[in-house]
């Protein structure tokens, strides 16, 4: 599928309603048309995987075209620096979560890059470290849980952080890698009473909204291990 097809569907589908109701939701962009996951799932499977058409989606600029990137990207053909063109221009939360969880957690570099961008200042980046960390622990089911306990030091010292986007991620995160097997839900409730200690308004929700899912019965009677 060409790409100036792709834009020109793209507009078609648009709905001005659902723009308003995406930015009650704290979903923005430069240019945002309004366009369902449902539908943008569709559009990839049409076009299929393909790296140059990924590129020049993105580089569009336009809200959704970045989300459906994400969708029709190779991940065997990311590199690096691509990784990090793309975090640059994270705007919204939801582009963030869907390149994270579509593309970034399959390539060769998403652990080295949820830890490094954790530590990161910028909102957004911030955000997809974390974002990187929950998608990971919910695609990757082959990684032994050793890995994981990794990123509790990073979700510790995030728990500090008051902005919304971040402290959710973190939030996210934690609870994520906590219902993967009985011996991480234990150490994530190990992690989520300290960061409870913390001096720290968003700490201290972070903490309290993991603990309940993390030691509700409905969560441990799922836990395998």
């Amino acid at each position: 599928m060409q790409y100036q097809e792709i834009i020109r569907r793209l507009k078609a589908m648009g709905d001005p309603k659902a723009i308003e109701g995406m930015a009650r939701f704290g979903i923005r962009g430069q240019k945002v048309y309004g366009i369902s996951m449902p539908a943008l799932r569709s559009l990839a499977k049409e076009a299929g995987k393909d790296h140059a058409l990924a590129q020049k989606l993105w580089g569009s600029g336009i809200h959704e075209a970045r989300i459906l990137a994400s969708m029709v990207e190779d991940p065997k053909l990311v590199n690096e620096n691509q990784m990090e063109r793309w975090v640059r221009d994270f705007d919204s939360w939801d582009v963030c979560d869907q390149v994270c969880g579509n593309l970034f957690d399959k390539t060769s570099w998403a652990y080295q890059k949820a830890v490094e961008w954790s530590k990161r200042r910028e909102e957004f980046v911030k955000r997809a470290g974390f974002a990187l960390m929950a998608c990971l622990a919910w695609h990757d089911k082959q990684a032994k849980d050793e890995t994981f306990l990794k990123f509790f030091p990073a979700i510790k010292k995030g728990a500090g952080d008051e902005r919304n986007f971040v402290k959710k991620a973190v939030n996210w995160a934690l609870r994520n890698i906590g219902k993967r097997s009985r011996s991480l839900n234990q150490a994530a409730i190990k992690t989520a009473e300290e960061i409870q200690k913390l001096d720290s308004k968003s700490a201290r929700w972070i903490a309290t909204d993991a603990l309940r899912e993390l030691k509700s019965t409905a969560v441990q009677k799922r836990l395998p291990g």
